[in-house]
């Protein structure tokens, strides 16, 4: 598939590697081409551009920004370039405060999740949430002792979801379903649930298993 990646921080250049390794075409998205300049040189089939021309290129869409600049990032990929596409949803609603006790503070509450805001703005995108309840380090193809992780993942449009779920298998996950867009209530918290390791004991190797 054509891939763009909107945004350049850990997480978007950790995903557009893994789906160049999964033999993907790929294009970032960013403001500031000139910090992708070492990116580029280890990645040399990938491409670079700008919101709005990786967003025309690809036929799914990965956002990979703040959730603070979420919205902000989709309009400047602009509206008709993502029409219709899917959009991995990556980004949590982390605020801009400092956790406390390990645990951070989001802008949104439990009754209402970022993904369903960007959903509600963005009505004719089809919005896959995924990849935010782990690091970057352990996105792709990761290795635990515990056997094969899960990600949850939720959205409105089956047909969505059901491609995030093979790209998953890809990159060596197993996909737990949990419904329908709303679902990114209890999804978005995971982060802060697994930040708590790392903020308290510096432990950011891990990643979440669903037992049945």
């Amino acid at each position: 598939m054509k891939v763009g990646i909107l945004g350049s921080g850990d997480v978007g250049t950790t995903l557009a590697a893994g789906f160049l390794k999964h033999g993907h075409a790929v294009m970032i998205g960013t403001r500031t081409a000139g910090k992708l300049a070492a990116w580029g040189q280890r990645n040399p089939r990938g491409r670079i551009g700008g919101f709005d021309e990786a967003a025309k290129f690809a036929e799914l869409v990965v956002l990979a920004v703040k959730g603070t600049v979420a919205s902000e990032a989709l309009h400047a990929a602009g509206v008709a370039n993502l029409s219709g596409k899917i959009i991995i949803d990556a980004t949590n609603p982390i605020a801009d405060a400092p956790p406390v006790n390990g645990v951070l503070k989001f802008f949104t509450d439990l009754n209402e999740s970022l993904m369903e805001r960007l959903q509600r703005e963005f009505e004719g995108v089809r919005f896959v949430k995924a990849f935010n309840s782990v690091g970057s380090a352990c996105m792709v193809n990761p290795q635990f002792k515990g056997g094969t992780p899960t990600m949850f993942i939720c959205g409105n449009d089956d047909g969505g979801k059901k491609v995030v779920a093979g790209i998953l298998a890809q990159f060596g996950w197993e996909t737990a379903d949990m419904g329908m867009a709303e679902a990114a209530r209890a999804i978005e918290p995971l982060c802060m649930l697994w930040c708590i390791p790392g903020f308290l004991r510096n432990e950011w190797i891990r990643a979440f298993k669903l037992l049945t």
